[in-house]
């Protein structure tokens, strides 16, 4: 079945989703393996893939699997690891030359998928386990990473307001795990949990260039074909979260200036038929330039250094990040409150809605000039179970008014105000 030209099917316990398109020079592949965010998973989850781009059972050496890349026309390789809803997802892309562009003896669509499939299935062991210095290597590689987040009080900020306000909920988790558990990650259990967690993971595998779905299974039972068990798709099972009162969280560390981060529970998530609304409502927020946060908190009072917000639609949150001189703080909540009020009222200008639309509809323009933004949107779907084209999303967005933004702004409800200030105050 088709939807945005994609089309579906499966093939090796995987879900693939192609788009036939002479549009791009380059194929771009993304296979997304989703699983439970889970305290005792989340660190080894996020490792694994560190591990595995390190080398394979054909490159075992780092240096030996980049010059595979480069006799693949430069092909780029990488992955991300992130959390939507209460799932972990760790993403591997594949952009390679379309084969028509270079004189090349073998397909290298072909090729990429022999290159993914083994990072993903054959990685480089020894005595049954993970390569011990990779192991090493990586584990400290993402221990820097977490710890750059506390060392950014912006994100730490935001991660921390995540996390008090979630924190009976998997989402408090931050998707490249905990820096406690590195330690006891070992070549081997290392290489068992990654093992479980191929199996376990929910596995889609997207290919955008000029192919075949036919192609492409083809592909994907040669190079994927191991014993996959199919597996069932993403569930939402969101339930909203009622708040009862507001909670206030502050947190004392050595920094000069205050960060103010709010979060809201909203009942709108992605697969909702209010989801435009709730984007219209997140962009006359705090979304953009133009918006009550950054007009009002940040120009008019110049109370904030910076004042935004932004809306997870697969999780039903909303949150406000902004940095204050720490004497500030009571006058900023009360301002920023102010702001949610208005919206709630229904006080919302034809100027801020027309440069509200006119900033979503360049950003879901910008959609069909990307392959990859094409596929990410595409995953949307997959995650949230909503069938809805960037085009009916437009749509949607184009016809809202003051009183649809004003029925979204009931359904947020400020849940946690948490506040990092200085040691010195």
């Amino acid at each position: 079945m088709t939807n945005n030209g994609f089309q579906h099917g499966n093939a090796a316990g995987m879900r693939i989703h192609v788009l036939p398109t002479k549009a791009f020079k380059t194929f771009a592949i993304s296979l997304y393996a989703g699983v439970p965010l889970d305290e005792s998973t989340v660190t080894p989850t996020a490792l694994a893939p560190f591990v595995l781009r390190r080398g394979t059972a054909t490159y075992p050496e780092t240096m030996q699997f980049r010059e595979r890349l480069e006799e693949l026309y430069g092909a780029g390789f990488g992955f991300d690891v992130y959390k939507r809803g209460d799932y972990q997802i760790v993403q591997f892309r594949m952009d390679t030359i379309n084969d028509s562009f270079v004189q090349s003896k073998e397909s290298l669509l072909g090729e990429s998928f022999a290159f993914l499939g083994e990072v993903l299935t054959r990685p480089l062991l020894e005595d049954g386990s993970f390569r011990a210095s990779y192991v090493a290597t990586e584990r400290e590689t993402v221990r820097k990473k977490l710890e750059a987040i506390v060392n950014d009080k912006i994100r730490y900020a935001a991660e921390r307001c995540i996390e008090e306000m979630c924190r009976q909920e998997p989402y408090r988790l931050h998707p490249l795990g905990q820096r406690a558990d590195l330690d006891s990650i070992t070549p081997k259990s290392l290489y068992e949990s990654y093992t479980a967690w191929l199996n376990g993971a929910i596995l889609d595998l997207y290919v955008v260039g000029d192919t075949t779905p036919e192609e492409v299974e083809k592909l994907v039972i040669r190079h994927f074909g191991r014993a996959h068990k199919e597996t069932a798709g993403y569930s939402s099972n969101f339930k909203p979260v009622a708040v009862s009162e507001v909670r206030t969280v502050e947190e004392k560390l050595d920094v000069n200036q205050g960060k103010l981060n709010m979060g809201l529970r909203t009942s709108i998530t992605y697969s909702d038929d209010r989801y435009a609304s709730a984007l219209m409502y997140n962009g006359i927020l705090g979304g953009y330039p133009h918006s009550k946060l950054f007009v009002n908190v940040r120009e008019k009072e110049s109370l904030a250094y910076y004042a935004s917000s932004r809306y997870d639609g697969h999780k039903g949150i909303g949150t406000i990040q902004s940095g204050i001189e720490t004497q500030n703080y009571g006058k900023a909540v009360e301002i920023i409150r102010k702001q949610l009020d208005e919206l709630k009222a229904g006080n919302i200008s034809d100027l801020e809605l027309n440069q509200t639309k006119a900033m979503i509809r360049n950003l879901l323009s910008e959609i069909q000039d990307s392959a990859f933004e094409l596929i990410s949107f595409d995953f949307n779907r997959q995650l949230s179970g909503k069938d809805r084209s960037a085009q009916e999303l437009l749509a949607q967005v184009d016809g809202i008014g003051a009183e649809d933004v004003k029925a979204a702004a009931d359904t947020f409800q400020l849940d946690t105000i948490y506040f990092l200030t200085g040691k010195g105050e």
